[in-house]
């Protein structure tokens, strides 16, 4: 390395480098002390790299890809991440990012590489936009770390990667039910309470899925009719202790107030008080639960598990969760799974999801006049881009119902007098 200058000081050798001038005045980093001349020259170039790299030691990086995903999973992932984003980065590193970049050096892949790798993924399947997004997201986050977190590449070469263009694109399903099929479902499932209460409570709000079966009756307010949303319900592995874990909502956003209407406020109240008088008919035999707090296995974060209560043992964390069967059992989000298939089978609604009810009610309230800053704030979503992007869908009847409205906004007689065009 020609910036470093090496010379004999007596018996030993010693290196020097000019750096950046202070007040003028050249200055110098120098070092004596090394028996031979090659020894200084490789310490003064080490010491070099580093004060170019702003004083943090540089090695190049001999770790495949495939190695560093794993130790990026487990250092970086595992530790702020919460646990299904987790298990869908792992699922997208093995299936799509491993098997095609996985054996090269870290510090060999360009940022040519990265754009070949993404145009040969949207060449080979037949995704979603969004879905090759979040592959790109997590190639991204890696190498964005790689750089500069670990110091482990000089530059990110994920910094220009984007998606080629898709001529077809596959887009998302999207559902948008209509006031008949509700009716059907609904009729279709009278006496499964849970099931029916679940589904208004998401009709009637908007609320994710995972939102709706963490509701504990403590977060709903039904003298002021308002919804506090504050968790977001997952399951993992099941052990003895079940498998449903209760955690923070999607963003901080996503922590908000709902307002509960009037049909479902009845529901609401209505439905409660059937499972008070269940808990009476079923006596010792009805299941409660609690919560209780883990440490995952990588022993950084705490997680709060969901725990059926012990016959005669008391709790402290005893949790009064809503949407449970009638004698108390709580399976999370099971509680749809077999009525969904009811749904698309026999009541013919192929391409329905209980998610999708929350995309309906976003588009049929700004469809109806509400503004979009208040449909991103009733989501949960901090970017209105979002609930524009994902969550609100146009029909032919909306389209249909705008050329309506500017057409009765330019009523006019001469118009009306000129398209008549009179022989």
């Amino acid at each position: 390395m020609g910036s470093v200058y090496v010379q004999k000081r007596g018996k030993l050798y010693q290196y020097q480098f000019a750096i950046a001038s202070v007040n003028g005045k050249r200055k110098y980093i120098n070092k004596c002390g090394f028996k031979t001349k090659s020894e200084a020259q490789e310490a003064g170039n080490i010491a070099y790299s580093e004060y170019i790299n702003a004083g943090v030691p540089f090695k190049e990086c001999k770790m495949s890809y495939s190695d560093y995903l794993d130790y990026w999973l487990d250092n970086y992932c595992k530790t702020n991440l919460k646990y299904s984003t987790i298990q869908a980065y792992t699922t997208l590193i093995n299936k799509y990012i491993k098997p095609k970049l996985g054996m090269y050096r870290l510090s060999t892949i360009t940022s040519v590489r990265l754009n070949i790798f993404i145009t040969e993924l949207v060449e080979e399947y037949e995704f979603s936009r969004s879905y090759f997004k979040n592959i790109l997201k997590v190639v991204k986050g890696s190498f964005r770390d790689a750089c500069d977190i670990y110091g482990m590449i000089k530059y990110n070469p994920a910094l220009t990667i984007r998606l080629p263009r898709m001529d077809i694109e596959k887009e998302e399903v999207k559902h948008l039910y209509t006031l008949d099929e509700v009716t059907k479902i609904l009729n279709r499932f009278k006496g499964q309470d849970a099931f029916t209460c679940s589904f208004l409570t998401s009709c009637f709000t908007g609320m994710r899925t995972g939102e709706v079966f963490a509701l504990t009756w403590e977060d709903i307010d039904l003298e002021n009719q308002i919804i506090h949303i504050k968790h977001s319900i997952y399951d993992k592995v099941k052990d003895e202790n079940g498998r449903w874990y209760i955690g923070t909502t999607k963003t901080i956003s996503g922590t908000r107030d709902v307002y509960i209407s009037s049909t479902l406020l009845l529901a609401l109240k209505n439905y409660k008080r059937k499972q008070e008088y269940l808990k009476k008919i079923y006596g010792k035999k009805y299941i409660y639960y609690h919560t209780e707090e883990v440490r995952n296995n990588y022993g950084k974060v705490i997680e709060t598990r969901i725990v059926k209560n012990k016959k005669g043992y008391k709790y402290d964390s005893n949790i009064d969760l809503v949407f449970v069967k009638d004698n108390g059992n709580y399976v999370g989000t099971d509680l749809i799974r077999y009525p969904f298939k009811i749904i698309r089978n026999e009541l013919g609604f192929k391409h329905c999801r209980f998610y999708d009810l929350r995309g309906s009610y976003a588009t049929k309230i700004l469809n109806n006049g509400i503004e979009r800053r208040e449909v991103a704030d009733i989501l949960g979503h901090k970017d209105v881009s979002t609930t524009e992007n994902y969550y609100i869908s146009s029909t032919s009847d909306t389209r249909k119902n705008a050329t309506e409205v500017f057409d009765n906004l330019m009523k006019s007689d001469i118009i009306d007098e000129i398209v008549e065009y009179k022989i």
